[in-house]
């Protein structure tokens, strides 16, 4: 029987410690220009007004991955053995993919946990360039030559950032070897 490894409760302490520190900033700015202050929260107000909607989308697809998908499934679609599918199933995925990028990050965390391979993570996180809601105006103002020229480098540079991003892994896991 192995040992689980212990969780560091230093990175827990670490993001109640910049809490603090910015509502210390906030208070001492506050204490000497009170109206920068309020043009300060109401920006970050309005920049939650924007990414609570998405982050609560993805705290719901976390919950459905966490519910539904085993490490087994995750590693079939996309880990190292996924071949074309898994790459296939990364760009969709990075295209479909709505909002601001950020939230994404948790959801590419716990797939990675269970299995997903780094490299269709960085085509995931480069295929999100494509917005499928402005192609509309793109093809309007650029026409439909320069949006398919467009959209197929993106594709093309997402997958080539994967394998950069796959060879990068492939070195740094045989250097962690002993």
């Amino acid at each position: 029987m192995k040992n689980k490894p212990q969780k560091n409760t230093k990175k827990g302490r670490c993001g109640w410690l910049f809490l603090a520190i910015v509502l210390l900033i906030y208070g001492v700015t506050a204490l000497f220009d009170s109206e920068l202050t309020l043009k300060a929260m109401t920006s970050f107000i309005h920049l939650l007004d924007k990414v609570l909607p998405v982050l609560l989308i993805v705290f719901i697809l976390i919950f459905i991955v966490n519910l539904l998908l085993e490490p087994a499934l995750v590693k079939k679609y996309l880990g190292s053995r996924s071949g074309i599918m898994g790459w296939l199933t990364a760009i969709v995925g990075g295209v479909l993919s709505t909002g601001p990028i950020y939230p994404w990050y948790a959801l590419l965390k716990d797939l990675r946990e269970k299995g997903m391979k780094t490299s269709l993570a960085a085509v995931f996180l480069y295929s999100r360039a494509i917005k499928l809601p402005l192609l509309p105006m793109l093809v309007h103002y650029f026409g439909i030559t320069y949006t398919m020229v467009l959209v197929i480098y993106l594709i093309v540079f997402s997958i080539i950032s994967g394998l950069v991003i796959e060879q990068i892994d492939n070195v740094h896991t045989k250097m962690d070897k002993p």
